[in-house]
């Protein structure tokens, strides 16, 4: 199933968030999450978990009502098939390799580019007939070019910083004073913090990579690398990483801690927020602070269209006008023009005047908003800010009284801008109330957000026709391809 936020062609997937009071039943990616539907008029559809990482049941098909009785037969079952899928060493078992790997001899050093393995000797034979090289000591030191990337875009697909993107991050940061860099699905940021450290030329920086990819742990220690999935706050070697975890997000000796992370733009981002929020909150108890409102410095990598489901979860947070771009993506790169730009931003809560983007690559300083734009992002003095998103010139409109993209025009018919082509009549169900339709309010504060849910599920539920199913089943598929389409037309 795929699970996105909201559809607009009258229903909706919604985030239940964990309350702590009913435990999850798990999936090989950790607890799943728990989902409900909603539809216009009030009427909320029965609730299912399904797997936090995967929004495609092809990649992980786990699927159970939330008042399915699981039988213990089907219990004992799943949980042989969460064994079957767990990582074939433990963190500790991979320091010990890579301890024994390091101390080989140059020609001893293989890696099977089949199974995505560093080889011990004894295990050459055993992979005689894979594909398998070399490995040198600067190979090692960078495992995301050594590494397969993985490219499912709906569940772990890993897009990588190019190093003018890590590199600016890691010159920000340095420049502001952070010691410690939690890298949340960024390899590559991890890498060239290490890289750096080697050059003794800079105060060194400590740093831990949290990810999903099980695959990093061959090439670092224990302190260094935590098996984790973001989407659920889960660590998959239970209190022992999340102990590494909790050591490293102390500020002993005065040394700041940031994060940074980077996660697959198919995710949703109300449950990625929530992870981001309970490491926020577990390093304010480290520090001992009694305000709630003290946040650790973050950083979350996303494109700009997001941006009003990011601020709805974390209002404290900032869209930098910095593109970041990636080596491996055929579309987010840097130095593309108009539309072809890349629309991906950094989004913080750490003060945009302090974080100084490059001149040499078309930034600049607005006096007035108190941070760095794009050359071409002018500042409005109707509006009072500096409008564009996605790094062209923005037009003020003054029907609708602000700002918007330059291939918007006026629609009269709608009393709004928008695409030229785009269908008239459709523009005001953007605004109001999903449940009830009031132009007054969000879902969020409906009253009516807590009516009863349908039960009409199960043995009692309405049969529907072959015919019906079919039909079914041909509205989801069109409704998936124009969330898809609409997706595409708010980068453009």
């Amino acid at each position: 199933m795929d699970l996105t936020e909201s559809n607009p062609d009258g229903l909706g997937i919604e985030v239940i968030l964990p309350d702590g009071d009913k435990p999850a039943p798990c999936c090989p990616h950790g607890p799943t999450l728990l989902f409900e539907k909603v539809s216009k008029g009030g009427n909320a559809g029965r609730r299912f978990y399904a797997c936090s990482a995967c929004r495609d049941r092809k990649d992980c098909n786990f699927f159970q009502w939330e008042d399915e009785k699981v039988s213990e037969a089907r219990l004992l079952a799943r949980e042989a098939e969460n064994r079957s899928k767990r990582q074939p060493f433990t963190q500790q078992e991979y320091c010990k390799r890579l301890e024994m790997f390091v101390s080989l001899p140059p020609d001893k050093k293989k890696f099977c580019e089949d199974c995505q393995t560093l080889l011990l000797p004894a295990e050459h034979a055993a992979h005689a007939a894979h594909r398998t090289a070399g490995v040198t000591a600067a190979q090692l030191r960078r495992p995301s070019v050594l590494l397969r990337p993985l490219d499912n875009k709906k569940s772990h697909a890993q897009y990588l910083f190019t190093n003018r993107s890590a590199l600016f991050l890691l010159d920000a940061l340095a420049s502001l004073g952070y010691g410690k860099v939690l890298c949340v699905g960024a390899p590559r940021l991890q890498e060239l913090i290490k890289l750096r450290n080697l050059e003794q030329k800079q105060k060194p920086m400590k740093s831990l990579l949290l990810d999903i990819d099980f695959r990093y742990a061959q090439f670092y220690n224990q302190e260094e690398f935590c098996h984790y999935n973001m989407f659920n706050h889960h660590f998959f070697d239970g209190e022992a990483s999340s102990a590494v975890l909790d050591a490293f997000l102390g500020e002993v000796g005065g040394e700041k801690v940031v994060m940074v992370a980077d996660p697959p733009f198919g995710g949703l981002v109300k449950p990625l927020a929530n992870s981001f929020s309970l490491i926020s909150q577990t390093w304010r108890k480290l520090q001992n602070s009694g305000d709630s409102n003290v946040q650790m410095a973050m950083m979350w990598i996303f494109p700009y269209f997001f941006e009003p489901r990011i601020l709805e979860c974390l209002p404290s947070f900032t869209m930098l006008d910095y593109q970041v771009d990636y080596d491996n993506h055929p579309l987010y790169k840097h130095g593309k023009k108009g539309r072809r730009q890349s629309p991906v931003r950094v989004f913080t809560n750490i003060s945009p005047k302090l974080i100084v983007l490059p001149k040499e690559e078309g930034y600049r300083f607005c006096s007035i908003c108190e941070r760095y734009v794009c050359t071409l992002n002018k500042h409005c003095a109707k509006c009072n800010i500096c409008p564009s998103k996605d790094g062209r010139e923005w037009k003020h409109c003054s029907s609708c009284e602000k700002c918007v993209k330059p291939s918007w025009k006026h629609c009269q018919s709608c009393g709004c801008c928008a695409l030229p082509d785009h269908s008239c009549g459709r523009g005001q169900e953007k605004e109001g109330c999903f449940t009830c339709g009031s132009l007054e309010h969000k879902r969020k504060s409906c009253l009516l957000k807590e009516a009863p849910r349908r039960t009409g599920y199960g043995a009692k539920a309405k049969k529907v026709s072959h015919h019906a199913g079919l039909k079914l089943k041909a509205k989801k598929k069109f409704g998936a391809a124009r969330r898809e389409k609409k997706l595409s037309a708010e980068s453009l």
